[in-house]
């Protein structure tokens, strides 16, 4: 899997383009090419095709435009890169009032997660330990911070639940996406997979002497209709996650 890493980009640039405190206007006047329209271009490409196939070269020609005239706009594609994360984190929902208290707003926030990468697929194979620092991705961590300010955590254990969650999201989304990307890649569905595995495993399966997986595998099996299902993976580890920050929350207020 190619791995891109942000924050590549040459700071000053990336900055200015992030914040555009300095977006140029085209040498020939033409309104139709902007960084924003760029942006969502390289956007489309990276949604349909992986970031394997994201160049300027590409977004160009989504565009019906020379490479040369993207430079106008974009410095080139480590600082495209950036604007991409930080546009499409500005697209989760960002509701004020949200019921159940810390617990349903942390459960919003992961949802809100979940669906992002679901929709951006590319976004699980950036290693974004040196984060964006956009205009999008501040809010969006300002605001998700504030579901667990005046809790009775300090300030190190609320980026600590944050990442908490939002890591236990990205991890629960790649095994969805990998999931979802079996048949295409594979040619086969899962249950044909397991229609064409299933003569061989009953041959080779020995209940006596792996009795717990043989009984354990054959409820989940028989629960999820399947070996293994993402949604019931995300919900059930959610709730784990939660009741894990609800234990914290209590000895604090103990």
């Amino acid at each position: 899997m190619t791995v891109e890493y942000s924050g590549k980009g040459d700071p000053a640039r990336s900055l200015a383009l992030l914040w555009r405190t300095s977006e140029r206007a085209s040498r020939k006047g033409k309104p139709e090419l902007s960084v924003g329209r760029i942006v969502r271009a390289a956007i489309e490409v990276a949604d349909a095709e992986g970031l394997q196939a994201l160049s300027m070269r590409r977004v160009a020609e989504r565009l019906g435009v020379g490479t040369m005239s993207l430079y106008t706009y974009v410095p080139g594609k480590p600082e495209l890169f950036d604007v991409m994360l930080d546009t499409v984190y500005g697209e989760t929902a960002r509701p004020e009032d949200v019921p159940g208290g810390w617990r349903g707003r942390l459960e919003q926030i992961a949802r809100e997660n979940w669906a992002l990468y679901l929709r951006h697929p590319w976004m699980l194979q950036v290693a974004a330990s040196r984060p964006v620092l956009g205009p999008n991705v501040t809010a969006k961590y300002d605001y998700e911070l504030r579901a667990v300010d005046g809790i009775g955590l300090t300030d190190l254990e609320m980026d600590s639940v944050i990442t908490l969650v939002t890591g236990f999201v990205h991890g629960a989304a790649r095994g969805a996406v990998e999931a979802a990307q079996a048949e295409s890649l594979t040619g086969m569905t899962d249950e044909q997979w397991w229609a064409a595995h299933a003569p061989f495993l009953s041959r080779i399966t020995d209940v006596a002497r792996y009795p717990t997986a043989a009984r354990v595998g054959q409820a989940a099996g028989e629960a999820l209709n399947a070996a293994y299902s993402p949604e019931h993976a995300f919900e059930f580890g959610l709730q784990r996650v939660l009741d894990g920050i609800e234990a914290l929350i209590s000895r604090r207020s103990a």
